[in-house]
Parts: structure tokens; C-alpha cells; sequence
């Protein structure tokens, strides 16, 4: 995943919530079990911004499985998500993400982001979240099956939400899965472009502008 758009802007603009520019520091790499910047229902605010550990676990749960995704199709019904989705969804912003496509040669990673023609310009990442003990919060990005765009790529994306229904997908009101369900409208598929990247992408510790360059 990439995140190099001013966080604290981009908060300004689609949230109304300041951030600290101290978050706007371009990350080309986001790796599982990092922080990411994200957004959920404020306590008293329709907004609130909260870095969250790439990597959900139930508080109530003290050693199990740390996923970084929940599948659409079950997250409504999963012990370990049903929860958080009805309560506790939240927002993680990307200007990218990347797939690796299977090839005789091995992994070819993908950059995957929004094309200009776009309607909005940041991806809006549907995910789930979870309060930890330490007083921060854990969180997954929910993934569902791959548009007939990127199916020969990976099988399967995260949600990209529509800006528009950013406000409901928040809600905390909104807890039953059919008013969820009706209320979630997906960025079309139109929106995005792809183009294959350098393998450097494989190594967490490289993270500069050159890997999201298209590859020769």
C-alpha cells in the first residue's frame, strides 16, 4: 500500500478533522503490522483521525490470529469481525496498493492506483477496527473479489469506497448488515489503472517514489 498525499489535507478536506503534518511524511511501503492512517466515528464527532496496527485482533481475545484482511462475503457473519463491522468500521486512506500476479518468471508486482480521470483523488479503504489495551486501536481492510479489471492480476482487492458514502459507511447508527450493505457504494472499477513495478517492492525497509515508477 502507498500513502504519499498530506494526510493532514486530505483530513481537512473529506473529514473536517485536523491532523498533524507530522503525518503527511510520504510512505511508499506500507507494510503489515505498521501503523496506517485511518478514520472512524469520533465519540462526539462524525470523524475522528487514529493511526491503527495493521493487523485485527478482538480485544476480548488475548492470543489469536492477527489478520490484515476480512473477506466481505463473511465479515458480516465471522465471530472474529461481526462485531467491529456492525460498530466499529472506520476509513484507511491510500493513494495506491499493490498485487502480485503469478508468471512462469515468479511474483510480478502491480501497482494498482486511481487513474486521472477519476472521480475522487485518494482511495477510501473500507476496513474494521478494534480497541487495544493499550489504548490505541488494531485494525483490517476488507477485501472482496477482484473486477473482471484486475482479475488477471489478483483474485481479489480491497473495498474502495465511493467518497460519497463516507459518512454512512462511519456511522456508528448504522449497525444492521442489510442498511450496511445498501449503504456501501464501491468506487467503479473504471477508476483504476495498473502497471507492473519493481521487485524492490518486495523488500519492506525499501521505501522511496521509485516504486510505484512502472517497470521496464
Amino acid at each position: 500500500m502507498t500513502r504519499y498525499s498530506a494526510t493532514s489535507e486530505l483530513a481537512m478536506r473529506y473529514f473536517q478533522v485536523p491532523v498533524d503534518e507530522a503525518f503527511d511524511t510520504p510512505r511508499y511501503n506500507v507494510a503489515p503490522g505498521t501503523d496506517l492512517e485511518a478514520f472512524r466515528a469520533g465519540d462526539d464527532t462524525p470523524a475522528a483521525f487514529q493511526p491503527m496496527f495493521w493487523g485485527f485482533r478482538p480485544k476480548p481475545v488475548q492470543d489469536g490470529p492477527r489478520p490484515i484482511n476480512a473477506r466481505a462475503e463473511k465479515v458480516a457473519s465471522s465471530p472474529y469481525f461481526r462485531s467491529a463491522i456492525a460498530h466499529r468500521r472506520c476509513i484507511v486512506l491510500a493513494d495506491g496498493w499493490y498485487e502480485w500476479r503469478k508468471t512462469d518468471d515468479g511474483k510480478q508486482p502491480y501497482y494498482i492506483t486511481l487513474g486521472e480521470d477519476a472521480p475522487q483523488d485518494i482511495l477510501m479503504m473500507a476496513g474494521i477496527w478494534e480497541p487495544t489495551s493499550d489504548g490505541g486501536a488494531c485494525c483490517a481492510i476488507i477485501t472482496e473479489p477482484a473486477s473482471e479489471r484486475l482479475a488477471h492480476i489478483h483474485d481479489r482487492k480491497p473495498l474502495v469506497l465511493d467518497a460519497e458514502c463516507r459518512w454512512d459507511w462511519l456511522d456508528p447508527e448504522l449497525t444492521e448488515r442489510d442498511a450496511i450493505r445498501a449503504a456501501t457504494v464501491r468506487l467503479s472499477p473504471d477508476a483504476f489503472i495498473h502497471y507492473p513495478v519493481s521487485t524492490r517492492v518486495n523488500r519492506p525497509v525499501e521505501d522511496d517514489a521509485g516504486l510505484i515508477k512502472p517497470s521496464k
